[in-house]
């Protein structure tokens, strides 16, 4: 391992008096790796992914468990790849740009600003007042004189990125060039393999308690906007098509593991599943402001991992990995709007 890709934590002290906690009340926390030479005037945000506390007994089990829900709990160092990468040669576009990954710990995709501490937890919600308070702190730290800034985040982070996309634009000078991409982050509203609406009453609960309101709101974004997503998005497939308490006989296990297990029968429900998110897809509408790289892996998150960002053998579109497309849409070499043909047409998936 680089150890040169081992980024040091900071701990937003700051952010306490602003209310901006986590879910413990510890302050959020986040990871900096400084740009250089052409890189210097540019930023790239990740924002980390990790579910959603639905309930007062998940957030306590966050609460207290490894970090997802207290900075004191964060590991001192993380390693930088992926997209986040500081070489070249895996990651050509944005290597030596400021590169920031911002921690997760309110349990609600960054949207929660609830005054009140639960009394008998100590529970805080403060998601949205987290985010804002990491944005000033980076606005602070040189991002007010950037040329180009870009928010990014994956699962539950790509979900956030959505939710803020027009409110980071808003943070930031006019004269820089702002865009948003999504990895992993559109979650669809279909029914499960037995005809309920599971994803529904889970996202209900979720709202109820942070204030979080995930309906598809990519229509109304104003700021540029790139979706990155899996066609058969393997944490979609064993939580919203064939969620826990749906499959009582196991028959799913395997097919929702690795999709080359998968029967004829399943693959036909993965094949309208497919086509249920290209349709919820269309929400994004087709305008120029708007990119997609929809691949049909069976795969969830492909921007933090190496191997699925930039590599000999990484996934491809038009011949293109993620990196190249999204560096082409980012930098405005070009536009990219693709959609691949469905499983198992796809031989780059690996």
């Amino acid at each position: 391992m680089d150890k040169s890709s081992l980024v040091d934590i900071t701990i937003l002290q700051t952010a306490v008096a602003k209310g901006a906690v986590c879910l413990d009340g510890s302050p959020p926390a986040y990871h900096l790796d400084r740009g250089s030479g052409t890189g210097e005037n540019n930023w790239v945000i990740l924002i980390e992914g990790g579910g959603w506390c639905q309930n007062v007994a998940q957030c306590l089990m966050r609460k207290n468990g490894k970090y997802d829900g207290s900075s004191a709990k964060m590991e001192n160092q993380v390693y930088f790849s992926g997209m986040l990468s500081n070489e070249q040669k895996f990651n050509p576009d944005f290597y030596n740009w400021n590169r920031v990954f911002v921690r997760y710990c309110d349990g609600g995709s960054f949207t929660g600003d609830i005054e009140a501490i639960d009394p008998g937890t100590g529970l805080h919600y403060r998601g949205a007042r987290i985010f804002k308070a990491i944005m000033e702190e980076l606005l602070a730290q040189g991002m007010n004189k950037s040329e180009n800034a870009i928010l990014s985040g994956c699962s539950a982070g790509g979900l956030t990125t959505i939710l803020h996309c027009d409110n980071f634009r808003i943070l930031l000078p006019n004269s820089v060039k702002v865009k948003c991409f999504s990895d992993a982050g559109y979650f669809v509203n279909i029914e499960d393999i037995s005809g309920e609406l599971f994803i529904q009453q889970f996202y209900k609960d979720v709202v109820t308690l942070h204030c979080f309101f995930p309906q598809n709101v990519a229509q109304q974004i104003q700021t540029p906007l790139f979706i990155i997503n899996a066609a058969y998005d393997n944490w979609q497939v064993r939580n919203i098509l064939a969620p826990p308490g749906t499959d009582p006989k196991g028959a799913w296990k395997s097919c929702g593991a690795n999709i080359k297990t998968c029967t004829a029968d399943q693959l036909k429900v993965l094949q309208g599943f497919r086509l249920d998110f290209l349709k919820a897809l269309e929400g994004l509408g087709s305008s120029s402001t708007r990119g997609y790289y929809i691949n049909s892996c069976f795969a969830h998150c492909q921007t933090q991992k190496q191997a699925t960002w930039f590599g000999l053998n990484s996934p491809r579109l038009l011949n293109k990995t993620i990196a190249e497309a999204v560096g082409d849409w980012v930098l405005e070499r070009n536009q990219f709007q693709q959609i691949d043909c469905p499983y198992p047409c796809d031989k780059t998936c690996g």
